[in-house]
C-alpha cells in the first residue's frame, strides 16, 4: 500500500500541525485553534445537550491537502468521549481530497457537566482512509440472502 503524504496550511500562526502521538497510531491528533471565527476567547465551555447545550463548530487553524484516493475520517478522541461525554455528532466525519477550505471539528456534550475546551486541546483524530468508488447500477431486483430485509437488530444485540 502507497503512504500518503497530507500536506497541512497554517491559517493561523498558533494552529497545532496534527501529528501522531505513538509509534502506532491510527489518528492524527487534531487541536483547535482559538480565538478564531465566532470564538474570540482562549477557551470555550460546551454544555451539555441536557442542559440545553448546541453543537459547536470549533476551528482548528489549519487547511489540507489530502491525495486523490483517501480522505480524511475525523473521530471522538477516546478520553473525551468517555471520561466527558464530549464527542462528534457526525462521526465520523469526512475530509474528501478536494476539500481545501479551514478544518473544523463539530463537537456535542453527551454527559453530565459542561467540558471547557481551551486553544491547543487535542479533541479529535484524523484517519487517513483509501476511498473505493463503487460503480452504480440500477437493477430490476436483488440477490437473496439468508438474512433477507433483516435489520436494526435482526441479527442479535
Amino acid at each position: 500500500m502507497t503512504t500518503p503524504t497530507v500536506r497541512f496550511l497554517r491559517l493561523d500562526e498558533r494552529a497545532s500541525i496534527p501529528k501522531y502521538h505513538s509509534t502506532s497510531a491510527a489518528g492524527l491528533d487534531l487541536s483547535v485553534c482559538l480565538p478564531r471565527g465566532e470564538f474570540d476567547r482562549d477557551s470555550v465551555t460546551i454544555v451539555p445537550v441536557h442542559k440545553g447545550g448546541r453543537i459547536l463548530k470549533l476551528p482548528c487553524g489549519l487547511a489540507c491537502a489530502i491525495p486523490e484516493g483517501f480522505e480524511g475520517q475525523v473521530r471522538p478522541r477516546s478520553g473525551l468521549a468517555t471520561r466527558f461525554g464530549v464527542t462528534i455528532p457526525n462521526a465520523p466525519g469526512t475530509i474528501d481530497s478536494d476539500y481545501r477550505g479551514e478544518m473544523f471539528v463539530a463537537l456535542i456534550n453527551l454527559g453530565p457537566e459542561s467540558v471547557t475546551i481551551s486553544h491547543g486541546d487535542r479533541v479529535a483524530q484524523l484517519v487517513i482512509a483509501p476511498v473505493a468508488r463503487a460503480t452504480i447500477e440500477l437493477a430490476g431486483e436483488l440477490e437473496a440472502t439468508i438474512r433477507g430485509e433483516g435489520g436494526f437488530g435482526s441479527t442479535g444485540l
